[in-house]
């Protein structure tokens, strides 16, 4: 199924987006972690693209989307739901299913509560996150704030892949072409004319700037949707107490929290591969109806 590039003014800020599936009205937002572009759902959209159109932004900062002018202010879980809430407005979206890889899970998460932006509440009608929790191990946080914050240069792209394959082995599988795909769509040449990873390396001042941000135990509980959490089983990020705790608060009080661990995997599965796509989209469609509990 072909999809297209478009592009968005959102909250002032140039956003990049693919989209797949333009003729359906039923929709799915489909969003990246926190080091990657929307690119890496092209599975997961492709194979949702007969049913549901799919919007997969890249976040400011990140691919083909605008660096931020302020970025103490701007790389934040708040400023990236005001960008959501403008896409979802933007491209007349009334609601949408949301699929988020680890920092797009988060998104997910404050927008469906609706604490930030209080005009999407009930806007989202299924909440699938892919190795994303309310609390997140710190010890892996400063992992993620090491790399991220001064990423690697190389020569060549075939040294920029093999980075990729090395840093990313926790994704599980991919195939040689996706695996080229990924680093292709994860590049950006420096005027020196080496190649490095494609996002803005201020945006790991999320971290420094606003430590307690991944702290989303308020959003969470203020959730009345159905919520999926894939867990891969070797995430150093998502500890099974996290997702324990899920079930005993907010969705989870309600019986609409449900885990499932995926083998073979860490931080975070590539949703690439027909078991996690199936579960994905039988979760979506079991929850396609409005859920009273929504409202």
């Amino acid at each position: 199924m072909p999809h297209s590039s478009q592009y968005a003014t959102c909250a002032g800020r140039e956003i990049h987006y693919t989209e797949w599936g333009a003729q359906h009205a039923r929709t799915v937002i489909a969003w990246h972690g926190l080091a990657r572009t929307g690119r890496d759902m092209d599975e997961l959209s492709e194979h949702l693209s007969s049913r549901y159109r799919v919007i997969c932004p890249d976040t400011l900062g990140r691919g083909l989307s605008q660096w931020s002018p302020d970025p103490r202010n701007e790389y934040t879980l708040a400023f990236y739901a005001q960008l959501a809430a403008d896409l979802f407005d933007r491209l007349d979206i009334k609601e949408a299913h949301w699929v988020g890889t680890s920092m797009g899970g988060a998104i997910g998460t404050v927008c469906a509560a609706g604490l930030f932006q209080p005009q999407l509440k009930g806007r989202i009608k299924s909440l699938v996150l892919n190795d994303n929790a309310p609390r997140l191990a710190e010890a892996a946080l400063a992992r993620i704030r090491a790399y991220a914050g001064n990423p690697p240069a190389f020569d060549t792209m075939a040294q920029l892949e093999a980075f990729y394959r090395e840093v990313y082995k926790p994704f599980g599988w991919l195939s040689d072409a996706q695996w080229r795909r990924l680093a292709e769509t994860s590049a950006r040449r420096l005027p020196d004319g080496r190649v490095t990873p494609h996002y803005d390396p201020a945006m790991v001042r999320q971290f420094t700037d606003h430590p307690n941000d991944y702290d989303l135990w308020a959003h969470y509980d203020a959730l009345r949707i159905p919520v999926l959490c894939l867990r891969g089983v070797e995430s150093d990020l998502v500890l099974p107490d996290a997702t324990a705790e899920m079930l005993t608060r907010g969705p989870g009080l309600m019986g609409l929290a449900r885990i499932v661990e995926i083998e073979g995997c860490g931080h975070a599965p590539a949703l690439n591969v027909p078991e996690q796509l199936e579960l994905v989209t039988a979760f979506i469609e079991q929850h396609e109806q409005p859920s009273a509990l929504a409202a």
